[in-house]
Parts: structure tokens; sequence; C-alpha cells
């Protein structure tokens, strides 16, 4: 499902138990200096991402100071956040001339403790021969498995201008380990420059026609379940920001889709990608 770019007043985007991606939550948080935002989501884990700009974040009365070094576009510094536990009141203050911030979330039933991320892992991986040439900086990834429940948050860039991501297709919407975990994904897309465009794929079957949705600076889009390659037209770069939460378990297995599973083999790096989402 694809929702356009609208001005949300910082309610949310996805909301818990959202009857497409029912394990994720998302909302956009737009504030000036001096601002603060409120917010509690029963029943789901959180973390806090500025897109732009810095918040003080407090979390049942545990400060984080400064949160966000990014100026104008996410492209501009890297990228920071704090994890909040399921249900825990937060407060976020804006500490920068104006911040627009991500709170991406995933249904989870304990409490945990919350902590700050300001050192990212990044993957790169694909080659410009591929069309595939990506980097991911995982904001909350392997490092943190014994301290999150079910909730995976990253932040992809394409390298150079055009060209692919989410390839070789793959889905992870059924239960079936070892081959496969459900895992519902929210995706919201930025480009560089902002007048970019790009086109999300969703291919229910394997060699049959799916749908397609044109996306632009701001799109969302919820992934129920599918194979969902996407690209972004020639001379522009491409950035999404990304949210999966686990049906039973944290880890991703994806499943390939098997007319393209073969290429696995030809992206430099692909595996060890794969290999992250832990």
């Amino acid at each position: 499902m694809h929702i356009a770019p609208f001005d949300n007043q910082n309610k949310p985007i996805v909301d818990a138990e959202d009857p497409t991606v029912p394990l994720n939550y998302f909302n956009i948080v737009k504030l000036k200096r001096g601002e603060a935002f409120e917010y509690q989501v029963p029943g789901y884990e959180t973390c806090i991402v500025p897109a732009t700009g810095s918040v003080d974040v407090e979390v049942e009365g545990v400060s984080f100071a400064a949160l966000g070094n990014r100026g104008e576009d996410v492209w501009d510094g890297e990228p920071e956040g704090v994890y909040i536990p399921v249900g825990a009141k937060v407060t976020i203050v804006c500490v920068s001339d104006a911040t627009e911030t991500f709170v991406a979330g995933a249904r989870y039933d304990k409490v945990l403790d919350p902590f700050d991320v300001r050192q990212h892992d990044l993957v790169q991986y694909g080659s410009d021969d591929t069309k595939t040439h990506r980097k991911i900086k995982h904001i909350l990834g392997q490092k943190q498995h014994d301290k999150v429940g079910r909730l995976l948050v990253s932040e992809l860039f394409t390298v150079g201008q055009g060209g692919w991501s989410g390839f070789p297709s793959h889905k992870h919407d059924t239960n079936r380990l070892p081959d496969e975990t459900r895992h519902d994904e929210t995706y919201n897309f930025r480009f560089k420059p902002n007048w970019g465009s790009g086109v999300q794929m969703l291919q229910r079957e394997d060699n049959k026609p799916g749908d397609a949705y044109h996306i632009v600076d701001g799109s969302t889009i919820c992934i129920d379940n599918g194979y969902h390659p996407c690209a972004v037209l020639p001379g522009y770069e491409m950035y999404y920001f990304t949210i999966l939460g686990g049906l039973t378990q944290r880890s991703l297995v994806q499943y390939f889709q098997p007319t393209h599973a073969y290429q696995i083999e030809t992206i430099p790096g692909i595996k060890d990608m794969i290999a992250k989402f832990k």
C-alpha cells in the first residue's frame, strides 16, 4: 500500500494495529526549537530517529540529550536513535532550529530498558555494474539483539544515481522456519534532489503480474506480503527509512523469489547484507 506524502500533524501515519501492517508503527514528528511532543504506544516498542535536526528525549525519567546531528536532509550527517520500551511515556523536545523525527515501532509484549545508539553498523553491497550499489546503516541491527524485542530499524541509501534496491526480489510474509519469517515492513522514501522519484514493485506470486507504485519524496510504503524490489530514476539518489517488525522473532529470514534467487551469487556483498538483519 502506498501512502502519499501529507501533513500528518504529528499523528501516526501507520498506527497501532494497522490493518495492512499490524506489526508496525510509524510516525513523523515535526517540531521547531523549544517545542515538545509526548507519546505513548501500548503494546509496541519504538525507536526515535531524527531525520533532521536534534532533539532531547526523556523516557520515564531517563534522559538522552542532543540526539541527532543532521542538517537539512538525511544525507547531511549520520543516524542516531533511542530505543523506547513498550508503552513507555516519552517526551521529545526540539533543541535545533527545527526537526523532523521518525518514530518506528514493532508490536511486542515485554518491557526492556531504554538506550541510545550513537554509532550505526554499516553494510555496503552491490555494484555499479549490476545497478544495485547500496549502503545500509543499521540503527537497531544485530548488535542489540539481546536488548530489543522484535524491532529492526535501518536506513538505506543508494550509492550513485539510479538503480535498484531490494533485489534479488524477496519476501518475508509467512512464518515457516528455517526458510522464511513473518516480518511486516514499512518504508519512508526521500530523494535527492527532492523532485526525484521512483517505483515500488509488489509481486504477490512468482512469475505473475503484480502492483507498482509511483513513489515520491515523503512516500510511505506498507508491505504486507509479496516480493518487493524498488528503483530510483537515473540522475537521482534515493533513501528509505526501514521498519521491520517480526511476528514471533526478531531475526529476519528472507525468502528469495525463485526466478531471481540465483542472482544472490552475482551481486557483491549481498550475503553480508542478509546476515546483518538479525
